[in-house]
């Protein structure tokens, strides 16, 4: 007999988004999704800089359930996905189970139940929690001597300031992932001078970006069948099977296609020696993780565009000093630093059985089990938790097969045949051991620094295929599990 059951769901963002359909699916009515930010959309939100672009193809970074006629362009402009968030959340009903600005800063298990603590200091209780926090949404702002000293506009790049002038401007961008890359490319014809600091060069793999007509739109509105071509056709996934192949095995044919693809982008479009060779990475392509773009070479080649690839000795009232002695007059410092990928639902207290503490597990690296579960956590859930497969795919894929994997597991929970469920120590520490051999064989640890490493240098994710993923999806082990 099916039993009435409270869910808290921590974030919504993508995947918090996701877990409020799918319970409103499953009938389930008792459901509270807690947000902390102002509004929905987790790192769409978050991300607000000139020139933010998803790189995955926007009509495969959409929901299975939730297609999407209306993307301008092959890769999408952020203010779009966080606009095609909103309209799911509408279109599925689920808005009015968000409470948005109401963070979650204690989960505590006691008598069979979590009982949560807000930051307003109210308080709730939950059978089960889907902890839908993400992963980049704690900015790394880097500690560089001087920073309080400068006399023009500074800030993170996930804390955009629209007031803050940028034609004509001096403007410096420290860091060089994706997110360095595509606001350098985007002020590279609106600065007077524009100056991309970089600690590392990146390999940048070519793509190809090109806008959809009012004609395709039309087509795509007519006929899901064509949005399905793109979302399943082999183009989209025999690309990722190639890329997660390279990842895998640094020494496959694959990764060798993927390293030339790269190479030949920076020798055929850079076409100054001297510029070339600062471009030019000291490590394996994807080891860091690639970073894809169509036009940052142009970029980087216009008049206004200096590239920077000294050490940073600090910053002054008027710019940037360099070890070198180097000065950089700026307006504008943008730190493009990235993001604290090592925290997912931390600050939040989380304690588990007798006591168990979340950051006592995590104290040498975040970990989880297949990247959903914890073991002396019960009814305690990840989407997009650590040891997941990251890479240049859609995530919004990862967290629709972890959720039929949570389904599987609270199924007897719902239908009143147990009343928790967590993973053996056993069976976690085993995948755990395994998970972590198979990684530092991977191109992610291959000799980079990257967001993808724990402080001993091991990368975080999932080390096997994408098509191994999936199918460990498919079914949980239910010898790994324990029901009570």
């Amino acid at each position: 007999m099916a039993k009435a059951l409270r869910f808290v769901v921590i974030g919504a963002g993508m995947s918090g988004i996701l877990a409020a359909i799918k319970l409103k699916e499953q009938g389930q009515r008792d459901v509270t999704v807690y947000e902390k930010g102002a509004t929905i959309g987790g790192t769409w939100r978050e991300n607000r800089y000139p020139g933010l672009t998803c790189d995955v193809p926007a009509h495969c970074y959409t929901y299975s359930f939730a297609p999407h006629a209306d993307w301008s362009a092959f890769y999408a402009p952020g203010p779009e996905i966080q606009r095609y968030f909103e309209k799911v959340i509408d279109d599925f009903g689920v808005r009015d189970l968000i409470q948005l600005e109401r963070e979650v800063t204690e989960c505590i298990w006691r008598d069979g139940r979590w009982h949560l603590r807000l930051a307003d200091g109210s308080t709730d209780a939950a059978d089960i929690v889907i902890a839908a926090s993400g992963v980049l949404h704690h900015i790394n702002m880097p500690e560089i001597e001087g920073m309080d000293d400068f006399q023009g506009a500074l800030f993170h790049s996930a804390r955009w300031d629209d007031s803050v002038a940028l034609d004509g401007q001096r403007i410096g961008v420290i860091g060089n992932g994706s997110t360095g890359v595509q606001i350098v490319t985007a002020l590279s014809t609106r600065a007077a001078k524009l100056v991309h600091f970089q600690r590392s060069p990146q390999w940048i793999m070519p793509v190809q970006q090109f806008p959809y007509s009012d004609e395709d739109r039309a087509a795509f509105r007519r006929d899901v069948a064509k949005i399905d071509a793109i979302r399943y056709g082999d183009d989209y996934w025999n690309g990722v099977r190639r890329f997660n192949k390279g990842l895998v095995d640094p020494d496959s044919e694959a990764m060798r296609e993927i390293e030339e693809l790269c190479r030949q982008n920076l020798e055929n479009n850079v076409h100054d020696p001297v510029l070339r060779e600062k471009l030019r990475p000291n490590y394996r392509a994807a080891c860091k993780r690639l970073i894809y773009s169509w036009n940052y070479y142009e970029a980087a080649q216009r008049p206004a565009v200096e590239i920077e690839t000294g050490k940073i000795d600090r910053i002054t009232a008027t710019g940037i000093r360099m070890q070198d002695g180097t000065e950089h007059p700026l307006d504008l410092i943008v730190m493009a630093t990235g993001f604290r990928a090592d925290r997912f639902i931390r600050p939040t207290v989380v304690l588990g059985e007798d006591g168990a503490d979340l950051d006592e597990l995590w104290r040498e690296r975040p970990t989880a089990h297949y990247a959903v579960t914890l073991p002396g956590f019960p009814n305690f859930f990840m989407l997009n938790g650590p040891t997941g497969p990251v890479g240049n795919f859609s995530l919004i894929d990862i967290a629709e097969r972890q959720w039929g994997y949570i389904a599987q597991l609270i199924a007897p929970i719902v239908e009143g045949q147990a009343k928790a469920v967590a993973p053996t120590r056993e069976a976690h520490t085993d995948y755990d051991r395994r998970r972590a051999d198979a990684a530092r064989n991977t191109i992610f640890g291959s000799g980079c620094t990257s967001w993808y490493l724990d402080k001993n240098g091991v990368p975080l994710t999932w080390p096997w295929s994408y098509d191994a993923f999936a199918e460990a999806m498919s079914a949980p082990k239910r010898e790994e599990y324990v029901w009570a």
